[in-house]
């Protein structure tokens, strides 16, 4: 047994080391990210259940306006002491009856208070507050989404420049190694230009564990495996191709953007529609202290074996002697009920009155949304301008400083401060670049306007 185990492992472990090895990296666009999302988020599917739920109500309200038809069928026998005709007398003795009964019924709601119309629109304002639910949580995906996706790439980008930085200061500690050698610099230039090789490495590894933790956050959005290899990729990020006027951004006005996020959120639409349907519910409240009217009908017939001495066959009994037909109307005038659907009517004023004060607050809360958002654009598009000046005069005097080390005419501390700044200026600009792209996208999320078809470049 032990050996048939080994030739298992052995003939299978080739496999396995070549399934390992043909593993390959997984390429994911921000298009393809977004769209792994909304194919796997629980909450979106939870959503969704509960839109298609809402459409089922409907449907079930429809059915509440046809009759309600049911139909019974007993079949019996019984033994003992019974009373049978014999002849033209009745008497007593054991005997055995079978019998068979059955019917049909109907009943239909003439006037019930319009509880049908009301259960009726109110199921169609619960699936209105579904559709925009759904859209809502659609859209809160699309942004988690594309806001990881940044980060990542973000994150990608600090990695690179904190990588080509560490570059340079290694070349720079080879010629200011060979520059003690000969004498032409003191020996504390060589340390000071260690610990900033130490420093930039440093920097390297936080960089790259900032971009570990947001591909796994990343990846957790998507809900895909963590243990895969995958590769987040978008064109290159050009601002002059995304907004060839970003030193001369259009003015929006606020009071416009407001207004259209009042028109589009599909959160403000949803609580809408629960406070449609809450209004209905204090009507049918109301309406059920007026009375109710029902109409009914039945088919009713039996068949036994002793009726009549057992002379009578089963088509004449059932299909025609004991065949019975009725119709009704039965009207109920709501008296007293303890108080119960006066409860139920005060009840449903405070849940309305509830509904208003979230409604409203819902509006305060999308008018403060929309009019940071407006203000965060702005002061992001001046902080990009400051960071693409500050980027230039950072590498001028970097270069500048270089050449003054070069000739001797600068001390290392100075190289070393402009080129900490030279670096610093290029991660605010990166930094920068992505605030904006992230500004512009959450403007479009708060004004109701995301759908998958996102994209980074504009």
């Amino acid at each position: 047994m032990k050996r048939g185990i080994l030739v298992l492992l052995m003939l299978g472990l080739p496999l396995l080391l070549q399934a390992q090895d043909d593993g390959s990296e997984e390429t994911i666009t921000l298009k393809e990210a977004i769209d792994i999302a909304l194919e796997n988020n629980y909450q979106l599917k939870q959503a969704k259940n509960n839109l298609e739920l809402a459409e089922k109500g409907i449907i079930n309200e429809y059915a509440d306006f046809v009759p309600s038809v049911s139909g019974n069928l007993n079949v019996s026998s019984r033994q003992g002491q019974q009373l049978v005709r014999s002849g033209d007398t009745q008497i007593f003795e054991d005997n055995v009856t079978n019998g068979l009964s059955g019917g049909l019924s109907a009943n239909i709601p003439i006037f019930n208070g319009f509880d049908n119309i009301l259960s009726l629109r109110m199921s169609r304002a619960d699936k209105l507050s579904s559709e925009e639910s759904y859209q809502r949580a659609k859209e809160n995906v699309i942004f988690n989404t594309a806001s990881n996706f940044l980060q990542v790439l973000l994150d990608e980008q600090l990695l690179e420049i904190a990588e080509e930085n560490l570059e340079t200061s290694r070349k720079q500690l080879e010629q200011v190694e060979a520059q003690v050698e000969v004498g032409s610099r003191p020996k504390v230039d060589l340390y000071n230009q260690e610990a900033q090789v130490a420093n930039n490495e440093f920097t390297v590894t936080q960089r790259e564990n900032n971009l570990k933790l947001s591909r796994l956050a990343l990846i957790r959005q998507l809900q895909i495996d963590p243990l895969g290899d995958y590769e987040f990729t978008t064109p290159d990020l050009n601002i002059e191709q995304m907004d060839p006027s970003i030193s001369s951004a259009p003015e929006y006005s606020v009071e416009n953007l407001v207004e259209e996020a009042l028109s589009n959120r599909s959160d403000l639409k949803s609580e809408q529609a629960n406070l449609r349907q809450l209004k209905l519910q204090l009507l049918q409240s109301k309406y059920a202290l007026l009375p109710s009217l029902n109409g009914s009908a039945g088919l009713n017939s039996s068949y036994n074996d002793q009726y009549f001495g057992g002379g009578v066959s089963f088509q004449d009994q059932f299909w025609d002697q004991n065949l019975t037909k009725s119709i009704g109307l039965s009207l109920s005038i709501p008296i007293f009920n303890n108080w119960n659907r006066m409860h139920n009517i005060q009840t449903s004023k405070i849940n309305l009155r509830n509904a208003e004060l979230g409604l409203e607050n819902t509006r305060l809360q999308i008018v403060q949304e929309v009019n940071q958002a407006y203000t965060d654009y702005q002061a992001i598009l001046k902080q990009l301008e400051a960071s693409q000046k500050a980027l230039q005069a950072a590498e001028r005097s970097y270069l500048t400083e270089k050449e003054r080390y070069n000739v001797g005419a600068s001390t290392l501390i100075e190289l070393s401060n402009a080129n900490t700044q030279y670096v610093q200026a290029q991660s605010d600009r990166a930094q920068a670049l992505f605030n904006y792209v992230f500004q512009r996208k959450l403007l479009d999320y708060y004004l109701g306007k995301l759908d998958e078809d996102i994209s980074i470049q504009q």
